[in-house]
């Protein structure tokens, strides 16, 4: 069993720059591919980015790619998502993800993973 907690989230100027987290418990999460999803109220939950069990594959939603970065620690059961050149369109509730399996497809489809944290607020407004 796996939980995530992310934290981080905020209040932040158009582009200003955010980072956060996502810490886990259970051993096994070292093994364990992780996403970043995130919703914006009245519309669906869309991929982020995710991140291979090492850290050595990564992949981005359009929308984000080239200003988020996702990262890992594994010594410390955290997973980062680094936010910078914040538009408002980045706002949204940000949840971290966990699979089951621990080969990597770098999946953009949510229902591809296992475990769900409650999500952490991104507001991004002058």
């Amino acid at each position: 069993q796996v939980q995530l907690l992310e934290s981080g989230g905020g209040l932040v100027q158009p582009g200003g720059s955010l980072r956060l987290s996502c810490a886990a418990s259970g051993r096994t999460f070292s093994s364990r591919p992780v996403g970043w999803f995130r919703q914006a109220p009245g519309k669906e939950r869309e991929f982020v980015a995710a991140i291979s069990r090492a850290g050595g594959s990564t992949d981005y939603g359009d929308s984000v790619k080239g200003r988020f970065t996702i990262s890992r620690d594994n010594a410390k059961n955290t997973v980062y998502l680094q936010m910078n050149s914040l538009k408002p369109e980045d706002t949204a509730v940000y949840y971290c993800a966990a699979q089951q399996v621990s080969y990597y497809t770098g999946s953009r489809n949510l229902n591809d993973y296992d475990y769900w944290g409650q999500g952490t607020q991104v507001t991004v407004s002058s």
